[in-house]
Order: C-alpha cells, then structure tokens, then sequence
C-alpha cells in the first residue's frame, strides 16, 4: 500500500519509478490539492532520444496522465555547453545548425506520449535559449571557457588553500549547473513551475535550482528523481553491441526496437512491465510470475506493449508478427531488417565474417569468428562452420535475398542491388 495520497504519487511509487524527493510532503501534498508544473529537460546531443531517456518522458506522462502540468524542456542553449554530469571528458560542441536539427528529430518523439495544447494540463514544449541567449553568457562561455582546465586550477595553491577550507569554489566547467539552475527559476517566473523531475544522475544539478529559487526569489520548488535504469546484469539502458537503442524509426527500425525489448533478462521482467507498459498491476504481478518457456510469452507482451507506445499498436503488432514466422517457422519475412549490398560484391563473393560486421549483427571479424566456434551463426538456417566461407550468388534465395541470424533471435537480410 503506498504512503502517499496524490495519485501522481501513488501511480510512480507503486510502478517503481522512485528514487529521491526533496521534500515528498510538500510535492504530496500540493499534488493532492491543484495542479502541479513539472518538467524535465532535454538537450539535443544527436538526432533522437533513445530507450535510456524512456523513464523520463514516461515521468511526464504519469504527471499529465494523474492531472498535472508537464513541460518538455528542449536544451537549445545548454546543449551548446554540453553536461559534464558524470562524463569522463568534455562533450564535443556542436554547431547551431547540428543542434537545431536534432531539435527537429527529437520533438517529434513527444507527440507520442503527451497531449499539447492551451488546455491547464496539456503539456508545453519551450527553449532555453529562449532566454539563455539573452544572457549573451553562452557565447562567452563556449568562445572562452573551453581553454582552461579545472585540472590546472586545482593545481593552484590558493586552489588547494580555498578546498582545504572547505569554501565555496565556482568556475566555468561547473556553468551547466548555474545554467540548469537558473532554467528552473525561469520556468517558475513564466509558468508557475515548481516540480523537476530527471535521472538520479541531476540530482546535484536539481538541488542547486531549488536553492537558487529559495535564495533569488523565496520559491518553495521541488525535485524528484527516478533512478538511473540498468538492467540486472549491470547494463547501462539504452545501449547495445550494436549501439543505441534509439526512438526515432528512421535511426532504428520498429523490428530492432521490438526484438530490443523481446531479448530483456529474466529477472528484468516485471520491472520493466511496471515502468514501461501500461497493463495494470494485477496482470503485471501475472506475467512475472511465469516461469520457463512460459516467462517468454511475458517477453513477447513486453515488446508489444513497449514497442505500441513508441511506434503505434499496428507496428508493434506486424513486428511481433515478424518475430513469430521468422523464429517459429524458420521463414523470411520481407519486415526482417533489410542490408543492400551491391551485386558485384556478391558476384565477386562477400567473405562471411564481413558479411555479418555489415549486417550489424556482430561488431568485428574476430566477434563473428568466435561466433562460428560456437555454433551461433547460420546463413539461410544453415549452420556456419567454415569461416572461410565465401556468400556469393549461390546462396541467394528465391525471395532475393541471403538470410544471416545469430542465435534464434537475430536475423537480418542481405538484398542484392
């Protein structure tokens, strides 16, 4: 039974998307009584948003969905400075012209998951470089702050003299924070927001906007935190071998996107049911339950369900269809993922080993040999044992095309142009 009485609450509580609030009374009780703002932000790195940044536009929607507010918050002035939460180096800078059109692929994933609209609960979309290019900071920042390293700063005895004090130190590698701090105050200004909301990894950077707020403007803002998503066995959401696992279909197909979620681990199941589905809690606590070959039907309802959400009920249903008559009859199916390959190249013989690295289905020759040691690749459901093996016309199939699988789960085709 939970121990909050908003539903917004309730609702992310009950489906495991928790994990720190800086003040669970006050976010509980103001959910319970009107509307509340809240938003999450996004900078515009690459072209689309992948499986990692999922948990959180879902935090917007469980917000819209229970009666609040959400604003999506495009980092189009952050993301020239680039976060360096938990990064091992500096993000590369991308131009004005880079950044605006990943805006363009990112925005379009939202529509899929919030209403917009004038209404007191559709969801808004707005640019911190709305006003962060008022400030005439970021220029600055980008132009000079890139050529001195904290490295060498705290290298500094009257560095060293002021951390030994324990006193306050500020310089331009910690702008981001100042940056995320003062979005937060500003969408509180303009639209009465109170709440933010991101990965466990913003933490710090929430904390300094609710304090900036308190010290700036004596607003009471809030901050919660679901937690960074790795699956059991420790792996980071959102990456693969083969690389991310992105949202937009024209950077990852509908199949890749469906098989993604059908390849989940066991003990992930009912986790995953919980945060990325919306089947209720009943039928949840059903499907993980099921054990053997049957805990593979609950996969199999995990990779709809999760695929509907993204890319419609249809798609999600012609992929799992896909999936069925490649897996369970051994067929080729034209909705497998498809690799053009010339006719010469064929013609002239493609080695086995290349075949696969350009199918995407291993990451190098010595993966795809291993691979063949072991048994786990097959060329039209035809065991592979000679890694000398040359495809060429010959192993062309009546419907055009040479079909490459690694394991039972993964294939891919190789089409002659």
């Amino acid at each position: 039974m939970s121990q909050f009485k908003s539903e917004f609450l309730k609702v992310m509580d009950e489906r495991g998307f928790l994990n720190q609030c800086s003040d669970y009374a006050l976010l509980d009780e103001r959910a319970g009584k009107g509307i509340v703002t809240g938003y999450i932000g996004f900078d515009a790195t690459a072209a689309s948003l992948h499986v990692g940044h999922l948990i959180q536009i879902l935090m917007l929607r469980q917000l819209q969905r229970t009666g609040h507010k959400p604003i999506v918050l495009m980092g189009g002035g952050t993301t020239r400075v680039g976060d360096p939460s938990f990064k091992d180096s500096a993000r590369p800078l991308l131009t004005d012209e880079q950044i605006d059109a990943n805006l363009a692929g990112i925005k379009e994933v939202f529509k899929k998951f919030l209403t917009f609209g004038d209404g007191p609960t559709d969801a808004i979309m707005v640019n911190n470089r709305d006003w962060l290019d008022e400030l005439h900071y970021i220029d600055f920042l980008r132009d000079y702050g890139r050529h001195f390293s904290v490295n060498r700063m705290l290298s500094f005895d009257s560095v060293k003299l002021r951390l030994e004090r324990e006193q306050s130190f500020s310089f331009l590698e910690f702008n981001y924070m100042i940056l995320q701090a003062y979005d937060f105050v500003e969408l509180n200004r303009r639209y009465g927001c109170d709440l933010q909301m991101g990965g466990s990894d913003q933490w710090g950077n929430i904390i300094n906007g609710i304090e900036l707020g308190r010290r700036t403007q004596d607003s009471e803002l809030v901050g919660l935190t679901t937690n960074l998503l790795t699956t059991s066995s420790g792996q980071k959401m959102g990456k693969t071998a083969q690389g991310a696992v992105w949202l937009n279909e024209d950077m990852l197909s509908v199949y890749d996107y469906w098989q993604f979620w059908r390849n989940t681990e066991d003990a992930d199941v009912g986790r995953f049911l919980k945060l990325f589905t919306d089947l209720p809690l009943e039928e949840v606590t059903r499907l993980e339950a099921l054990e053997g070959a049957e805990l593979n039907d609950a996969k199999k309802i995990l990779a709809t369900e999760a695929t509907a959400m993204v890319h419609g009920r249809e798609a999600a249903e012609k992929a799992a269809e896909t999936a069925r008559v490649a897996f369970e009859q051994g067929a080729i199916s034209a909705d497998l993922p498809t690799v053009e390959v010339p006719a010469a190249e064929l013609d002239a013989g493609i080695g086995v080993l290349s075949a696969f690295v350009t199918a995407g289905l291993c990451a190098s020759n010595g993966e795809a040999r291993r691979q063949i040691k072991g048994g786990g690749l097959r060329v039209n459901d035809e065991q592979v044992k000679d890694e000398k093996l040359s495809l060429t016309r010959e192993h062309v199939t009546g419907d055009g095309v040479v079909k490459l699988s690694l394991g039972k789960k993964k294939h891919v085709l190789l089409k002659p142009v």
